[in-house]
């Protein structure tokens, strides 16, 4: 089956696959003006940290290309209001920075555009070859501290190409597993209340040929305790100094049971998921979305009229739960403390 790439820029339109619409359509957007890729970004049109900050890089390309002078003044303005898309992601406000940095003194509209082009494209070939090297870490180290030849693989929220716009960071580890014939099953959970695991998870492995079932979250310490786990592997939204990490909501659940059942717990991100100078998890910003996600699907209102609803969409997994964390410079391990050279 053919993938269809989350993130293009071409012919001055940046163009998303609109993963609200996936598994059943496959619908690509197109985005033209700041406020677009804004919304694109807020609803959910594109996901994933990584897409996210890529989406961001792009978006302030089309602002410039829609302002007949470049001022590098309403242009911060512009990126800090696009920042505020998803404030928990620190890939979005770190490509954001990136760009601000690498436009500060120009003065060419032209030269600015192509700069923040070209910088989003070679950001998105970067990745496909960092994702892969951080996902061959966890396999290796997977391999040494349980050496078999077959592995279950419980993974939770969607880390693969629809989030990263490559070879994916947790849903890497499973595509270069499935490479080597080392994957027997894959877990997905079905991660409430957006399903980005049943939707969008089950999707991608479909797409690879990798056999899965797709599980609800209530059912990991099932899994566990029945010993059909071998280890799990998630992504990150943001990851402090002290290894604390930012991630989809549920996945501080499964590092507490996984640390109960002694099951391998890994987290895998690039370099522009760490916050380095955010000493732990508890001064991390998280966003919390409408509460129609939970008290309706889709159109339909699926709890009482009444009712209300708490929705965070992430949790902070203790550094201390985390068996390892890869980026494209290696697997770390606790005690963490990243530095600025990570």
């Amino acid at each position: 089956m053919s993938i269809i790439p989350p993130i293009q820029f071409k012919d001055d339109e940046l163009i998303l696959l609109d993963q609200r619409k996936l598994p059943n359509e496959e619908v690509l957007v197109k985005c033209k003006t700041l406020q677009e890729g804004y919304t694109a970004i807020k609803d959910m049109v594109v996901r994933g940290a990584p897409c996210i900050g890529f989406t961001g890089i792009f978006t302030l390309a089309l602002w410039i290309k829609n302002n007949s002078e470049f001022n590098f003044t309403e242009f911060s303005s512009a990126a800090s209001f696009l920042i505020e898309a998803r404030p928990t992601a620190v890939n979005l406000k770190y490509e954001v920075d990136t760009v601000l940095s690498l436009l500060m003194g120009v003065k060419e509209k032209d030269k600015a555009y192509d700069l923040v082009v070209n910088y989003g494209h070679e950001q998105i070939i970067k990745s496909e070859k960092n994702n892969r090297m951080m996902s061959e870490n966890v396999f290796k180290h997977l391999r040494e501290l349980k050496p078999q030849d077959k592995y279950n693989i419980l993974t939770h929220c969607n880390t693969g190409f629809l989030a990263c716009g490559s070879i994916g960071t947790a849903l890497g580890v499973i595509q270069v597993m499935h490479e080597s014939n080392a994957i027997n099953m894959v877990y997905a959970d079905e991660t409430r209340p957006y399903l980005q695991g049943s939707r969008l998870t089950a999707y991608e492995l479909g797409k690879l040929g990798i056999k899965h079932k797709v599980v609800v979250e209530g059912c990991a310490s099932y899994l566990m305790k029945n010993k059909l786990i071998d280890a799990i592997v998630v992504g990150a939204d943001r990851i402090a100094r002290n290894g604390d990490t930012a991630n989809k909501i549920g996945t501080s659940n499964l590092s507490i049971i996984a640390k109960h059942y002694g099951i391998p717990f890994y987290v895998v991100a690039p370099t522009n998921s760490f916050d380095v100078k955010t000493n732990d998890g508890s001064t991390i910003e998280i966003e919390l979305r409408e509460e129609e996600e939970i008290l309706n699907y889709k159109e339909y209102r699926i709890a009482p009229k009444t009712s209300q609803a708490l929705n965070p969409s992430f949790d902070i997994t203790d550094g201390s739960l985390i068996t390892g964390i890869s980026n494209e410079n290696g697997i770390f391990h606790a005690p963490y403390d990243f530095k600025e050279n990570i």
